[in-house]
């Protein structure tokens, strides 16, 4: 099996996936798509920013939406466990010889910014502004109903080595995709929650965001979604599904905001809380790997990515290739 041992007392304790921060040409373009059509909740905007939680949220913002010229991903940030966990995370990341910085952002307190092997800049807090519940506040649901944040899925040009450094601070592989010849990772999901990922890794041109996923309640809010966004001027974005994946079981659909950024709407998933939950093995030709029903990916879902801010993407070394629809 291709897939490291689990590494169960990691340096310092990562909680879970948190929120990106996109930059988007547009806000009142880019408001429309999330708020008005998705259905998140605005938490702070101005000329310059719009922050975004989902309904069953407590912090400040699972989503950060910023005005600027190049459509990209300023970072991916993940909550640990406590302060005493942020300088555990420093004094682990300069013994590997990353560098580190602390930064200031909006409405949370210290953060520490570092980057992974391939270059996606990382963002670990503990302290975040806590809003009131509104999970119960049912005149608010709108769109496709987002109860939370639910991962990230990014681009790699090598995935065993993305595996490699995610394992060492404690995030648990639930599945993967081997290519069968070299005996290389193709795909891994990764959790730290129980779930079945907080972070995935694709093999591909990267390092790039492949997509932000929120989870909600039933697969018929996305059918709901889906006659919303086809009546309402979206039906363009709308990039794949519905359908079910063999991998993680979801349920999902895959859409792309204004400038490009793809969501995954996602619900179905099962509980991965056991520390001696077995990983399972896919292999890259299965075709219900990717889709146990429905369509076949798109070609532009494998090539399709958002940049991260200041780092330079390079080809992947694997060039395995799933099943791709004609």
């Amino acid at each position: 099996m291709p897939v490291p041992a689990f590494n169960l007392y990691p340096p310092f304790s990562i909680v879970r996936v948190s929120h990106t921060e996109l930059v988007v040409r547009d806000l009142a373009a880019s408001r429309a798509f999330y708020v008005d059509t998705l259905g998140l909740q605005v938490t702070f905007e101005d000329s310059g920013m719009i922050c975004l939680r989902a309904m069953e949220e407590r912090g400040h913002h699972c989503l950060i939406l910023r005005k600027g010229d190049d459509p990209v991903s300023r970072y991916l940030a993940f909550r640990v466990f406590s302060e005493e966990d942020l300088d555990k995370a420093e004094a682990h990341f300069a013994g590997q010889g990353r560098e580190t910085s602390w930064v200031e952002r909006p409405f949370q307190g210290r953060t520490l910014r570092v980057l992974d092997p391939h270059g996606i800049p990382l963002e670990f807090y503990f302290e975040m502004e806590r809003l009131a519940t509104i999970h119960q506040k049912y005149a608010l649901y709108r769109g496709v109903k987002p109860l939370r944040i639910d991962h990230f899925n990014c681009f790699s040009p090598h995935v065993d080595d993305s595996v490699a450094f995610y394992n060492d601070i404690g995030f648990r592989t639930t599945e993967y995709t081997e290519d069968k010849d070299t005996g290389r990772l193709w795909a891994a999901w990764m959790h730290r929650k129980g779930g079945v990922h907080d972070i995935a890794f694709t093999n591909g041109t990267g390092p790039r965001l492949h997509h932000i996923a929120f989870w909600v309640p039933t697969p018929m809010n996305i059918i709901d979604l889906l006659d919303l966004m086809a009546t309402t001027g979206y039906v363009d974005n709308i990039e794949r599904g519905p359908g079910r994946h063999g991998i993680a079981n979801a349920f999902f659909l895959y859409i792309l905001d204004p400038d490009g950024h793809r969501t995954e709407i996602y619900c179905s998933d099962y509980q991965t809380v056991d520390p001696d939950h077995e990983p399972i093995h896919w292999d890259l030709k299965d075709p219900q790997r990717q889709t146990l029903w429905g369509a076949p990916a798109p070609r532009s879902w494998f090539e399709h990515g958002t940049l991260f801010d200041g780092t330079e993407p390079r080809e992947s070394e694997l060039k395995a290739q799933p099943i791709i629809a004609p």
